[in-house]
């Protein structure tokens, strides 16, 4: 997750309870992909991150190391933009000061029943889409950690960076499955409450 740019632009906001939080992330996200593999997919979160005044779409493309049953490989990415709570499509670029950005970032983790570690390793902007980055701009490689819940095919996480983010609860969905019998179909099933631990201070 960014740091030094987004510290800059930052917007001082009044943080919500998490739980509504997780909420409005859920009802952002396409439908499930049921898939033969707990974990192995491509996993999607969209999330805004008010009390630093910007958005971002999260990608997480996980598979198994081969010749592990636990160890995991794969790549995140993310797209982030500055905006209020209106804002959760980026729209068109408008002036300078209107940034926007894609970065991908090499990852490894593990899988034991039903918990995920997922971290990233380093990172590479790909594309500058808006705007221009400020000078010593710089990205903290995200860190994921949390439980899948299968009924839902979600994985509840939260993300330390190193930076602004600890323990930021950040749902994802997985949206492709990437095994040879492909996506399962299921009823719809209400999501139960997710409550991240919580945080200290502002």
């Amino acid at each position: 997750m960014a740091a030094v740019a987004l510290g800059a632009l930052a917007l001082v906001l009044a943080p919500r309870s998490a739980p509504a939080s997780v909420s409005e992330q859920r009802a952002r996200l396409p439908p499930p992909a049921f898939c033969e593999d707990p974990v192995v997919g491509v996993w999607r979160a969209h999330v805004f991150h008010e009390r630093h005044g910007f958005w971002g779409i999260y990608g997480l493309d996980i598979h198994r190391k081969s010749g592990s049953p636990n160890e995991l490989v794969g790549t995140m990415t993310g797209e982030e933009w500055p905006g209020g709570s209106g804002d959760a499509e980026p729209g068109t670029c408008q002036g300078a000061v209107r940034w926007r950005f894609h970065v991908t970032m090499n990852a490894t983790g593990r899988y034991d029943a039903g918990e995920v570690r997922f971290d990233g390793l380093d990172w590479k902007i790909d594309r500058v889409i808006c705007g221009t980055l400020p000078e010593g701009f710089r990205y903290n490689p995200d860190h994921y950690s949390g439980r899948i819940d299968p009924a839902i095919q979600e994985f509840q996480s939260v993300n330390n960076d190193g930076g602004i983010a600890v323990n930021e609860p950040i749902v994802f969905r997985r949206v492709t499955c990437r095994d040879e019998l492909g996506p399962k179909l299921a009823p719809h099933v209400e999501p139960p409450p997710f409550l991240p631990p919580a945080r200290e201070g502002c």
